[in-house]
């Protein structure tokens, strides 16, 4: 049984609501049954932890250190392109496996959207698979821990 945590950033609990062109008409609430149905079928704990705020998100990532996470998927929303802090924040539990991911393909939207600077701190990124992403993150995500476990 693996323990994964998911963050999500601002907005994203308005899904269904904003920009339904880009992030589609599924509402936040779906996307939680999606990826607890997700948690069932592979046997794995997964918290949901969402904020607007980018302390909030840091404190969690912190607090994932020493709380028994042994993954963390994570979609910063809009602080993906500015917030060093939040980089720095996934950087210093390296010892987690960390997924970024994105439900638009951000590399095809606005330039100042293209660049991730929370993507270097983690192991993988996601991005243009829409809610569907989360799904692969956590099958991805487990494979990172077994992985991680057979190293010792």
């Amino acid at each position: 049984m693996s323990k994964i945590l998911i963050i999500n950033g601002p907005n994203l609990n308005f899904l269904g609501i904003r920009e339904k062109n880009v992030y589609g008409s599924d509402n936040y609430d779906s996307l939680l049954e999606m990826i607890a149905g997700k948690g069932e079928e592979t046997g794995s704990t997964i918290e949901v932890f969402q904020t607007n705020h980018e302390g909030a998100i840091i404190d969690r990532i912190q607090d994932a250190y020493s709380d028994g996470t042994e993954a963390i998927i994570i979609n910063p929303g809009a602080f993906t392109h500015y917030s060093y802090a939040i980089h720095d924040a996934l950087k210093s539990v390296e010892d987690i496996p960390k997924i970024e991911i994105h439900i638009s393909d951000i590399t095809a939207r606005e330039e100042w959207r293209k660049v991730s600077v929370t993507a270097p701190a983690c192991d993988e990124q996601i991005y243009g698979h829409g809610l569907n992403g989360y799904l692969e993150a956590i099958d991805d995500a487990i494979a990172l821990i077994k992985e991680r476990n057979n190293r010792g």
